[in-house]
């Protein structure tokens, strides 16, 4: 009976389900996801939103670039625009503070019109952080995102109330345990009166996942997510340089193409607006769109982009559904996305509609293993392209080493040490 109603629950969502609209969001919520051009959901997202909607705990099998981040954020955030705020809502548990500040950003970008709250809680940080932290527990806040060590310590110190907690969110559940964090997040759940609904993400299901799905879900929901995958149309590359080697390349590569429709990709608005700036003094007809913009500012920038009166496009990947235009030629990563699904609409904005299109990669020394993650996610080794020689010497492409070796010179050859990834 169970796996008819979860095959029935598939059919059901993957039939109905053909935009956000179906899930009847508050409107301030549903406002900001058009804003943001969020208009059908992913796989994941269409079958974990009815279930979290719904109150059921639920174990998702998922890799990183399938969209689970908005398949939690959205429903949580949904009740909490429609219920009002009452202490601490949600608490979403991380392994890293990269990703704990990921997802603080786009609870950002999907609150843009709704006053739902969060903070980012990590260590690595100073003492005035902790006591921003502590502060901020105390005046209240709608979504905690944390990393275990830096949560517990909050905890023991006995100024984290969770006693109002209506969600626990484990994400990356695996890499948690890889971590050695299975007793801390343990240690976690006794601070927790109650049996909040709890959603555990993880992007392999080995036994000691299932044994700790076993302590602390009732009854949960269960979901397999496979990978999207690039068009087939988009030919992909990327150049490995120094950070300072970006700029110029951006011109140079900018110069040459030279296409109709251009767009950029960077990690951060603050970047953003700095490209932005960049390639003006630089006499580009370019425009920008990241979230400080109000939604009539972003259709219009979006409008010109479309009609060719500006050719290049700069975005933030919070942005980059949003973007539906076809005959884009050319897609730039300025920066690797932190997330594949990143990786995977940003490159989907080209070769659209039966065309083709090019998307190349700036790869900087610290972002070689997230881009190396991303090749095993989409199971394709993306050529890595021979930077000018007028550039100089460029670093190796070597993200299994915690320092990639330099010495490599730009010498057009693309003499790159490469691995293929593992399927």
């Amino acid at each position: 009976m169970y796996l008819f109603f979860s095959s029935l629950m598939t059919y059901i969502c993957n039939l109905v389900n053909e935009d956000f609209s179906a899930f009847h969001f508050e409107s301030a919520l549903a406002e900001g996801l058009e804003s943001m051009g969020f208009r059908e959901p992913t796989p994941i997202q269409q079958q974990a939103i009815p279930y979290i909607l719904a109150g059921k705990d639920l174990i998702a099998c998922a890799q990183t670039g399938t969209g689970k981040t908005a398949a939690f954020l959205l429903p949580v955030m949904n009740k909490i625009a429609k219920n009002g705020h009452g202490g601490i809502n949600t608490l979403i548990i991380v392994p890293t503070r990269e990703l704990a500040q990921q997802i603080d950003e786009a609870i950002q970008g999907f609150a843009y019109f709704t006053s739902v709250s969060s903070i980012a809680v990590y260590g690595g940080n100073d003492g005035i952080m902790f006591g921003q932290e502590k502060k901020a527990f105390k005046e209240g806040v709608d979504i905690i995102v944390g990393t275990p060590g830096r949560l517990l310590s909050h905890l023991q110190q006995g100024y984290l109330n969770l006693d109002t907690l209506q969600h626990l969110i484990l994400d990356e559940a695996d890499r948690m345990l890889d971590m050695g964090f299975s007793d801390d997040i343990q240690k976690m759940v006794q601070y927790i009166p109650h049996h909040p609904q709890t959603l555990l993400f993880s992007a392999t299901m080995p036994h000691r996942i299932r044994d700790l799905a076993k302590k602390i879900l009732r009854e949960p929901e269960q979901i397999n997510i496979a990978l999207s995958k690039p068009a087939a149309g988009v030919t992909q590359g990327a150049y490995v340089v120094y950070d300072a080697q970006k700029m110029p390349l951006l011109l140079h590569v900018l110069a040459e193409k030279a296409l109709p429709s251009m767009l950029i990709f960077s990690s951060t608005k603050e970047k953003v607006k700095m490209l932005e700036l960049e390639l003006k003094r630089k006499k580009f007809n370019v425009a920008a769109i990241h979230s400080d913009l109000d939604q009539p500012t972003r259709k219009l920038v979006l409008r010109n982009f479309a009609h060719r009166d500006v050719p290049i496009l700069v975005a933030t990947d919070i942005l980059s559904r949003g973007i539906d235009v076809d005959e884009i030629g050319l897609v730039i990563n300025y920066d690797v996305p932190g997330d594949a699904e990143d990786y995977v609409h940003r490159v989907g904005r080209t070769a659209r509609a039966a065309t083709t299109g090019e998307a190349i990669t700036f790869i900087g020394v610290h972002d070689q293993r997230k881009f190396y993650r991303i090749e095993q996610l989409i199971e394709a080794e993306v050529p890595k392209l021979p930077v000018p020689a007028e550039f100089g010497e460029t670093p190796a492409y070597a993200p299994q080493h915690k320092s990639p070796h330099t010495g490599h010179k730009s010498s057009g050859k693309g003499n790159f040490h490469r691995r293929k990834p593992k399927k």
